[in-house]
């Protein structure tokens, strides 16, 4: 009988070093894509959104395909001369009117009082916008939830916000660990 052996080919030095390395490389160019295209990490810059989001935390932002709606939290394209982007919820889209009694702190929306368990303090700051106030189309109304403390859509220095230059919507917030969790 004869024996047959079965030899293993030789793999050349490093070639395992070089797959690894193109496995990483592919890898880094993967969340780069995706990072570009679907989600983005913004860090909150200042107090407008307290209680809900606090200066410094990390946000993930979700853009691609994103439609506006009322409600959400959106970051808004560093084009304004803050020049960082701005972090707002949408209180009213293009079409809609909207109405602040700064003596009752009430928001209304095409005549219905928004029922806001989500901001700091009734709303009592006013800026230069008259209200009622119809939202031109193609733009959204927007209000940081430190109704008190926000430079935002209530002043024709910021004014309504295009819906093109919004990049996002908030989906999470990531950073400091203990705030981990979705943003609503």
């Amino acid at each position: 009988m004869e024996k047959q052996t079965t030899q293993q080919p030789k793999t050349a030095k490093g070639q395992g070093a070089f797959e690894w390395y193109e496995a990483l490389i592919s890898a880094a160019l993967v969340l780069v894509l995706i990072f570009s295209f679907f989600f983005r990490i913004i860090q909150v810059d200042g107090e407008s959104m307290v209680p809900t989001l606090q200066n410094g935390e990390k946000l993930i932002v979700w853009g691609a395909g994103y439609e506006t709606q009322r409600g959400d939290v959106v970051i808004v394209d560093s084009y304004t001369s803050y020049g960082k982007p701005l972090v707002k919820r949408v209180i009213a889209k293009g079409g809609d009117t909207v109405s602040i009694d700064y003596a009752t702190g009430t928001v209304a929306v095409n005549g219905e009082v928004l029922r806001e368990d989500y901001i700091a303090e009734p709303t009592y700051l006013g800026y230069d916008v008259e209200f009622p106030y119809t939202v031109p189309e193609g733009t959204v109304f927007v209000m940081g939830d430190n109704r008190n403390q926000s430079l935002d859509s209530r002043s024709t220095y910021v004014g309504c916000i295009d819906e093109r230059d919004i990049l996002g919507r908030v989906l999470l917030c990531f950073m400091p660990f203990t705030d981990f969790g979705v943003v609503k």
